[in-house]
């Protein structure tokens, strides 16, 4: 079952292969989506300061009876975050609010705030010294990995070339019609392992005939194809839902893509058009990479039963 693999991190931390997303469920809601999920078996968690949900993702998993060790809990520095002091009280700030005393992995959201996101400045020194807290708190203890968010190539060599600490996980937009080649490849030889978040493309390709129709073949939904779409590339993926049905299909992806089906959905139609999520940075600002459209962060966006 995928809810029981574990990818291993470069410093021989291991994850789980698939994580559930937090963005868009509210704090006060989160609690039960925590529980419910640790009951159908996830135990990967993903959430961020700019989700404002921390607090109940903590308690939901303090309330789920499982020990911390066999919880892996993700979480995110604020975009805007870019000097060494607000990054170190932030971090801090996540252990309070989540309730523990550490966090198993830690990202930097996104290299530029998410106001001036993909506008042109990298914030080069900015990212720099929010790594410099991630390091120092990671040799601390206090967070068993680090890693980057929306970080795109150049973003990345600036890390590799004056960081102490090579980033473990680069956490981008990834999924059928928008999978960007190049960057998973680079940070694949950098040593990272790369997580795709909103592997359903936000809802984009649920109405799409052709993902339809193939996934029909395999008799599985199309969430389900994209996800195991995801798996079979090597990603981790993050899809994110409330619904406890949804949780549970989710996790059943445990067939095979045939090589020549991963082919076409290699090469389905890049989406341009995330409908109402466009207005947000992570849909809103797409680029053409590798003949797929890469794009940018979690900023905020719309609730939909079965998002990711």
């Amino acid at each position: 079952m995928i809810l029981e693999e574990t990818f291993t991190l470069s410093n021989g931390v291991n994850i789980p292969k698939l994580g559930l997303g937090t963005w868009l469920i509210e704090d006060a809601a989160v609690t039960q989506v925590i529980r419910d999920a640790v009951k159908i078996g996830y135990r990967h968690f993903d959430t961020a300061q700019a989700y404002a949900n921390e607090r109940g993702v903590g308690e939901g998993l303090r309330a789920s009876g499982i020990p911390r060790s066999d919880l892996f809990v993700t979480t995110k520095l604020a975009a805007e975050c870019k000097t060494y002091a607000e990054a170190k009280d932030r971090i801090d700030g996540s252990l309070s609010t989540l309730g523990m005393d550490h966090i198993d992995l830690m990202l930097i959201h996104s290299p530029q705030p998410w106001s001036e996101f993909r506008e042109g400045d990298h914030f080069y020194e900015g990212n720099l010294e929010a790594w410099r807290a991630l390091e120092v708190a990671y040799g601390a203890g206090k967070l068993r990995a680090i890693g980057v968010s929306n970080f795109e190539r150049m973003d990345l060599e600036n890390l590799l070339d004056h960081g102490a600490v090579k980033p473990m996980v680069n956490q981008i937009l990834a999924h059928v019609g928008n999978t960007p080649f190049d960057l998973i490849e680079y940070s694949r030889s950098n040593g990272m392992l790369v997580e795709a978040y909103s592997p359903v493309a936000h809802g984009a390709v649920l109405n799409n005939p052709d993902l339809a129709a193939l996934a029909g073949r395999y008799a599985v939904s199309i969430p389900q194809l994209c996800i195991r779409y995801c798996l079979q590339l090597g990603l981790l993926p993050l899809p994110k839902t409330a619904n406890p049905e949804h949780l549970r299909s989710n996790a059943a992806v445990d067939f095979v893509i045939s090589d020549a089906d991963m082919e076409t959905l290699k090469n389905v139609k890049a989406i341009v058009d995330y409908g109402e999520a466009g207005t947000f940075p992570v849909f809103g600002k797409t680029r053409q990479i590798d003949g797929a459209s890469g794009a940018t962060p979690h900023g905020v966006g719309i609730q939909r039963g079965h998002i990711g």
